[in-house]
């Protein structure tokens, strides 16, 4: 009788399936569906990831430069992004953000998805100087982003006006000690490298120069000129001509090598000027977060890109260096220029007005 008597619990008179065990089987059949299935969905969820990171780029790349059109930093992203977008088979589509000396466009980039599809042009004042010259900067340059690679560099020379009766380094520091706070050198504004290249210049050699900042570099250039002002600390590009012409003479390369352009120029190095080195640099970086594959492939594209003959000669007429190299030795680069300029803006007292 007990064998006969358990299945009948289950079945209806006319032999079907019993309703109450249809919902039971249904749902084990569920459960057993799932913890099948749930393994499979897992590595799938963790491997999608690395399948958009290998077919990236499938769109348009924003390639953002806190500066305006037609400037230098405007013309190298240009040639950059033609170079770097052809390499990837996707536009590298070049957006100007303006304002506030560069930290503007920088900070949208800082707050970009990390996608891939952000990259921004970095500078020495925007990445390196800025966190210690505004203290309510709304990114962190080296948490905030993923260094891809440097493009380009160049030093700053000492540049004085010809009216100006010093031939030499030695002759400039020995004119400023003897008139102290009254020679004044001009930059394109507070907070630039050229500004902290003077800061520096006072901070090495101890002499008392005044700091004459200006709106933009322009109109400073234009009043050095005219001999508004005895001293600047300028890219050699812009100066080229001046020079040649004598209007200004060239005294010192803040590097520890020789410009290749001013051969008889000494550098901070042959002075024995230790530590005055500032060279005025550019590079890409992208968001935090943006796949190590992207960062790969884009400063694979950036290495190529400067080694095409046509962009090396664009970049010797704008008086710029190729420079090239991994990401991790940006990364390095950045935390010692970060460090050296933190030091020189304590050191000096130098602050925004």
């Amino acid at each position: 009788m007990s064998t006969d008597t358990q299945p009948l619990r289950t079945r209806s008179r006319e032999g079907h399936t019993h309703p109450g065990s249809l919902w039971r089987l249904a749902i084990l059949s569920w459960i057993t569906v799932l913890c099948v299935l749930a393994p499979a969905h897992n590595a799938f969820a963790q491997a999608a990831p690395v399948q958009a990171s290998l077919d990236w780029p499938t769109r348009p790349i924003r390639f953002i430069v806190p500066f305006g059109a037609g400037g230098p930093p405007d013309v190298l992203a240009r040639l950059l992004a033609q170079q770097i977008g052809e390499g990837l088979g996707q536009p590298f589509v070049v957006e100007n953000r303006v304002g506030a000396g560069g930290t503007i466009g920088t900070e949208a980039a800082a707050h970009a998805a990390p996608d891939g599809y952000t990259v921004v042009l970095g500078v020495t004042a925007t990445i390196t100087i800025a966190p210690s010259f505004y203290p309510d900067l709304r990114y962190d340059p080296q948490r905030d982003f993923e260094p891809i690679g440097q493009a380009t560099a160049a030093p700053v020379l000492v540049l004085v006006h010809a009216s100006l009766p010093v031939r030499s380094i030695g002759e400039l520091v020995a004119l400023a000690q003897s008139r102290p706070h009254e020679l004044n050198f001009g930059s394109s504004g507070n907070g630039t490298p050229l500004h902290l290249a003077g800061e520096l210049f006072k901070v090495t050699t101890g002499v008392d120069i005044v700091h004459v900042p200006y709106k933009d570099i322009g109109p400073a250039t234009a009043d050095f000129l005219a001999g508004r002002f005895q001293i600047f600390f300028q890219l050699y590009a812009p100066m080229e001509q001046p020079i040649a012409s004598g209007r200004v003479r060239a005294l010192a390369v803040a590097d520890r090598r020789r410009l290749a352009q001013l051969p008889d120029v000494p550098s901070s190095a042959d002075l024995g000027l230790d530590g005055f080195e500032v060279v005025s640099w550019f590079g890409l970086l992208a968001p935090r977060g943006t796949p190590e594959s992207a960062i790969r492939r884009l400063n694979a594209q950036l290495q190529r890109a400067l080694a095409q003959p046509g962009v090396r000669a664009t970049l010797d007429k704008l008086g710029l260096i190729p420079q090239g190299g991994s990401s991790k030795e940006f990364a390095a680069f950045i935390a010692a220029q970060t460090a050296k300029w933190a030091q020189t803006v304590k050191r000096s007292g130098a602050r925004i007005d």
